[in-house]
């Protein structure tokens, strides 16, 4: 073994072992923490993105976040939303995607900014509620988050095919194979939702609460790697099929609640963390400029405004306060928005710079998200007490 290798495998050992203890004593976001030491890392030398082992890994702990990040979706939850709450949804995404194509336009960003400023993820959306607890406009933004978020996914696979393609046939046939993909797997859904009625026992034999070979482990792992086996084929982003995959997992086999809680420690005690550390050791700091600085506070503030703007649309249930905080809290699309930025980089659409700001920009909005909502919480507890 070349001795890069085994400085990366010791590195990575590291940054595993102490990334929890800081993320605990900083109380901040532990994929933030590992995002960090991967740019201290990368600018010391100690591990390099174009190590094919650590690229590999890398790429495997991505599509296994965005699985992990389909399990958040149940179908059957949504289809319990009301009515007038469901409308307002896409009202506010509607308007969000009007004040993000707005935004891009008088800004001169490219159309990819257009998908970029409205993108919209629930993963660390927990992690505020760790914080300050349950709240009627949290338990709002979490449901509107997760429509969001399937939105954001479908917009990223297309803006993928854009990317690939630019506005040509090729791109027109990748659009009519994605429909033709996601009108099969709706049938796939309603047949899977039909048999489950029939035999309701079926997914407990599939998936048993209690079994000693880890059966529910091998058939979400299977369904993983037929499902990207698949969209390779249909040369489309593999990153819509690991998220099908987790939303699949999540709305028919809810009954086995420990499948999740056996599934995220593998990706974020391992491949997912392996991810952050490739994004961050993939910035150069010396590369980073003032002009950057100013871009990366540019596009935070265009993020978090266009949200907060958009979320009044829930004025009526939420008022004024609840209404920023609801915004604000869905301004951290730190995974898709470092997954957007892979994606157009891999593919020559934006430059290395434009890449280094967009992940800087998705660490800064954790940030001050974070500590925006915890101050903006506590004046609002002040003033009731």
């Amino acid at each position: 073994m070349h001795v890069n290798e085994i400085v990366l495998m010791i590195s990575l050992s590291i940054v595993l072992l102490i990334s929890p203890f800081i993320s605990n004593k900083f109380k901040f976001p532990i994929a933030v923490v590992e995002i960090l030491l991967g740019v201290l890392l990368g600018n010391l030398g100690f591990v390099n993105i174009y190590n094919e082992y650590f690229k590999l890994l890398a790429e495997g702990g991505f599509l296994f976040l965005m699985l992990l990040a389909g399990m958040e979706v149940n179908l059957k939850d949504l289809l319990k939303i009301k009515k007038s709450i469901f409308k307002k949804t896409f009202f506010f995404l509607g308007l969000l995607y009007l004040l993000s194509f707005w935004s891009a336009t008088l800004f001169g960003y490219g159309i990819i900014y257009v998908i970029i400023f409205s993108l919209i993820s629930v993963g660390l959306l927990l992690s505020i509620q760790q914080e300050i607890g349950k709240t009627n406009w949290l338990s709002l933004a979490l449901t509107v988050g997760i429509i969001g978020e399937l939105v954001s996914i479908l917009m990223l696979t297309l803006i993928s095919g854009y990317i690939k393609y630019g506005f040509s046939q090729k791109l027109l046939i990748n659009i009519g194979v994605l429909i033709m993909f996601l009108v099969f797997m709706g049938f796939l859904f309603a047949m899977s939702r039909t048999l489950f009625w029939w035999f309701p026992k079926l997914k407990h034999y599939l998936m048993p609460n209690t079994d000693k070979y880890y059966q529910d482990v091998r058939i979400a792992f299977s369904l993983f790697f037929i499902m990207i086996a698949v969209l390779l084929y249909l040369k489309m982003d593999a990153v819509l099929g690991a998220f099908i995959v987790g939303v699949f997992l999540k709305t028919f086999f809810d009954h086995n609640y420990k499948l999740e809680h056996k599934l995220a420690p593998f990706g974020f005690g391992f491949l997912i963390t392996i991810f952050f550390v490739y994004v961050g050791s993939s910035i150069n700091l010396k590369s980073f400029d003032f002009v950057m600085l100013k871009e990366v506070a540019c596009l935070s503030v265009i993020m978090i405004l266009v949200r907060i703007i958009s979320s009044f649309v829930f004025f009526k249930e939420l008022k004024f306060k609840n209404s920023v905080l609801f915004g604000l809290s869905l301004s951290m699309p730190l995974t898709l928005l470092i997954a957007t930025a892979t994606i157009a980089k891999d593919y020559h659409y934006i430059s290395n710079k434009e890449y280094i700001v967009l992940v800087v920009t998705s660490v800064v909005e954790v940030v001050v998200v974070m500590f925006g909502v915890k101050f903006i919480n506590k004046i609002q507890f002040q003033k009731k007490g």
